[in-house]
């Protein structure tokens, strides 16, 4: 009966990950099914054959505690417990959460975790009422396969795909009838950046409501040293006595566990305080310029981050987008950011300005010398823009690069200098060239001497996963900036990061027949504070210790920099440690090589090579257990009976990241409930954290070769080679938020088990052609529609109420 209980708690799982969506198959008899459940307008209602079998409380020392922990919806949270631990720059992490439902009637709970979008999601198990849910990872089709073939046997089953905004949540809700305890287990893993000299360990700490136990564990293990660890008190004053930090020279541990007072918002408030993040900042002990080489369990991972060399000079263009979008707080914003990073200029560096909206202006039309005078000048520039008109940024960008190989054809940048572009944009292109690959395809060919193209997207109009793609194609980086009061800050933190170039063109070296699947192992720059990670694997057997030669251009020097690393050199040190983790270097080099796959992928020059590609990124997600946009994870209750799919469709305009949006979802067979709408929430629902509100997309990008009217006649194209891609660190995280409601939904805003065999043997898929597109001429873009109808039936595609035009066509049987 227990099981039965878990079974059909289950059936009502609302589960909310990063473009994931959750098939459930339920291997019973509907009839049988029928008799157990009452319909009502809320869902799930046990009958009284189960309801007779619900938890009943005890009367234990501590149940005058846990009533004191009971809201109105009468949900008791008995733990939140976070674990990370971080293994040579490698963190694992664990979410769990134990709840019960102390109500007299069943209602929905929700567990929501927010995951680092760099993070990849490799495992997810519920149990309910001691059934435990596991998860394994799958191949996309064979999932589905195996889906299709119950439903074939008249299995009743539902789904329903949509999508949501928020790029970072981990959302599952289910009905939970009274007396049930529910525990929710999410595990993710990532690699820590260095950025401005510090690792920074982030972890989401949302319990949603006050928690029995709450409590977060860290533990750091560094086989180079620890330098230091620091825990900034981002959460509130009320919690610094909750943190402790102890530090060992190659090992930390810090813990959150506040007390039940601490996380109460007032002395006499039922609503918690614990909102927010818990972070972790350090650094490692560095001997060595030639950088650290670990060797464990057959693979290997070199760590580079030198200092103390001087800078190399810049040549950099900054390209702002002026457009009428960028009124405001936008460019109020921008303007403060740009006059501080024009004065951190050094002195050696050269630069200059391109505004561009519908046009393109220069404030030089040549670089000049970073003096105070020209800084200066530049910063009252800079601050007499005045937003306006639409967005050409492939005649700005042109431009810039135009520039620059102008001064280095002209014999004004000094050899050893770095040249780059910093480009600053909240929209996508409305004037001149609209075609996104057609901008593309003219930047990387201009690109002629190796110059950086930084993006840098304000606010989510802009197609962050074409900045991407313009950056990776050219030796640079992209970020996303929110347009808010904190965009000058973000903007200033993301130019600190580029704006000291320690070293150029870089190559990382290591015994031929020694070493084997080495990650990229050649960079363009490496700049100050920062840290270039390669990984590989190593014939063990046959070698006792391992090189390194690392090759690279100072200021004033050709660098050769070696070292060596014993084999066996850590064993004993991560052997010994119950923390460490003991497939670090093997989850390290999947992290990268997965990542290195998907940033290739997103730029491959032929379909042919997007299909090796990704089925290389899809061997690898299967043999390294992690989710990513072209594998499925199976949830399954242990006999098999109760099954989860949740696969990542791809959306074509923003394939390669998060946040990407997928069109053409097929339609719900009833009306969805008012309650899972934009906007709204069920009056039952118990929240365990923030919820993601959907958002839904439409238009496809599709892409055509440039034309030569899209170059500007002052650009003069010359051909350049490729070279190797740059080192993306994050997995552009390869799931993104949306909403997926299991089980069909009946009038009055219930979710139900469908009792009609023909619901069961119909399947929906997001490859059915649309009705009908339409095509945004100026944005060159297409609006895929697909919706159920009648024959016969008048569709009013088109109405303009200003010009008094309707366009109505009639639905063909």
């Amino acid at each position: 009966m227990k099981f039965l209980v878990a079974c059909f708690v289950a059936l009502q799982l609302l589960i909310v990950t990063e473009i994931q969506s959750f098939d459930f198959v339920v291997e019973e008899d509907s009839e049988k099914l029928a008799e157990l459940f009452d319909w009502e307008t809320r869902g799930f209602i046990l009958s009284p054959q189960l309801r007779r079998s619900r938890f009943q409380r005890g009367t234990s020392d501590s149940e005058d505690e846990e009533e004191l922990l009971l809201g109105d919806d009468k949900i008791i949270l008995h733990s939140y417990k976070i674990q990370s631990t971080i293994t040579s720059r490698m963190a694992n992490t664990m979410v769990q959460t134990k709840v019960e439902n102390r109500a007299k009637h069943s209602q929905n709970l929700v567990f929501d975790v927010q995951v680092p979008k760099e993070a990849f999601i490799h495992n997810f198990t519920m149990n309910v009422n001691g059934i435990t849910f596991t998860s394994s990872i799958k191949e996309k089709s064979a999932a589905r396969s195996q889906y299709a073939q119950a439903r074939a046997k008249g299995k009743a089953a539902a789904i329903l795909r949509s999508n949501a905004f928020d790029m970072e949540n981990f959302k599952a809700e289910l009905n939970v009838p009274s007396g049930t305890k529910v525990q929710f287990e999410i595990y993710y893993q990532e690699s820590i950046r260095r950025k401005l000299s510090t690792y920074e360990h982030v972890i989401p700490v949302q319990p949603g409501r006050l928690a029995k136990h709450l409590e977060v564990n860290v533990h750091i293990i560094e086989p180079q040293g620890i330098s230091f660890v620091h825990v900034p008190n981002i959460l509130g004053e009320q919690f610094t006595d909750a943190v402790t930090v102890n530090k060992g020279e190659k090992k930390a541990h810090v813990s959150f566990k506040p007390s039940l007072a601490q996380q109460r918002k007032c002395s006499n408030c039922t609503t918690t305080a614990v909102e927010g993040n818990l972070v972790v900042t350090y650094d490692v002990n560095r001997d060595t310029k030639a950088g650290e080489l670990e060797v464990f369990n057959g693979y290997f991972v070199h760590y580079f981050a030198p200092d103390n060399l001087d800078p190399l000079p810049k040549n950099i263009l900054f390209v702002i987008d002026v457009s009428g979008s960028m009124w405001g707080i936008k460019m109020k914003q921008t303007v403060e950011a740009m006059k501080t990073i024009l004065g951190d200029l050094r002195s050696d560096d050269q630069f200059s300005i391109l505004d561009f909206n519908h046009n393109v202006r220069c404030w030089r039309d040549s670089l000049v010398q970073a003096s105070k005078i020209q800084t200066e000048a530049a910063k009252k520039y800079i601050e007499g823009i005045h937003p306006n008109g639409g967005t050409n940024i492939n005649d700005a960008l042109l431009r810039a690069m135009f520039i620059l190989n102008e001064a280095n054809a002209l014999g004004m940048l000094d050899p050893s200098s770095v040249s780059m572009i910093i480009l600053v944009s909240d929209g996508d292109p409305t004037v001149g060239e609209l075609k996104l690959p057609t901008i593309q395809k003219n930047v990387k060919k201009h690109n002629r001497d190796d110059i950086s193209l930084f993006c840098l997207g304000i606010g989510f109009d802009v197609d962050y996963d074409f900045l991407k793609r313009l950056a990776t194609e050219n030796n640079g980086a992209a970020q996303r900036i929110f347009g808010n009061q904190e965009t000058s800050s973000q903007m200033k933190k993301f130019y600190n990061q580029v704006s000291t170039p320690l070293l150029k063109k870089l190559d990382f070296n290591y015994p031929e027949g020694l070493v084997s699947d080495v990650t990229q192992s050649s960079f363009q720059h490496y700049f100050g504070g920062s840290e270039i990670v390669v990984s590989g694997k190593v014939d063990t057997e046959n070698v006792q210790h391992l090189q390194s030669m690392v090759t690279a251009t100072a200021s004033n020097a050709q660098l050769i920099l070696e070292t060596l690393a014993d084999v066996e050199g850590l064993d004993e040190f991560l052997y010994k440690d119950k923390h460490a983790d003991p497939k670090f270097t093997e989850k390290l080099w999947a992290y990268l090589t997965v990542n290195q796959l998907m940033a290739e992928r997103n730029v491959a020059p032929s379909a042919a090579v997007k299909r090796n590609i990704t089925k290389a990124i899809l061997q690898m997600s299967l043999d390294h257990h992690i989710v990513t946009p072209y594998t499925a994870m199976l949830i399954e209750s242990p006999d098999g009976d109760e099954m989860m799919l949740a696969d990542s469709p791809q959306d074509r305009k923003r394939a390669c990241c998060p946040g990407a949006l997928t069109i053409g979802q097929p339609k719900p067979e009833k009306p969805i409930p008012a309650w899972s709408r934009h906007g709204s929430k069920d009056p039952q629902s118990a929240l365990m954290g923030p919820t993601a509100a959907a958002v839904h997309t439409g238009p496809i990008v599709i892409g055509q070769e440039p034309t030569d009217n899209s170059i500007p006649s002052w650009a003069k194209p010359t051909k350049k080679s490729g070279g190797p891609l740059p080192a993306i660190m994050g997995p552009t995280s390869a799931i993104d938020a949306g909403s997926f409601i299991l089980g069909h939904q009946k009038p009055g805003n219930s979710s139900i088990l469908s009792k009609n065999p023909d619901d069961a043997k119909r399947i929906h898929s997001v490859d059915n052609d649309p009705h009908f597109i339409i095509t945004l001429p100026r944005q060159q873009k297409n609006i895929c529609f697909n919706i159920d109808s009648q024959p016969g039936a008048i569709l009013s595609l088109i109405s303009d109420a200003e010009s008094s035009k309707r366009n109505a066509q009639s639905v063909l049987g």
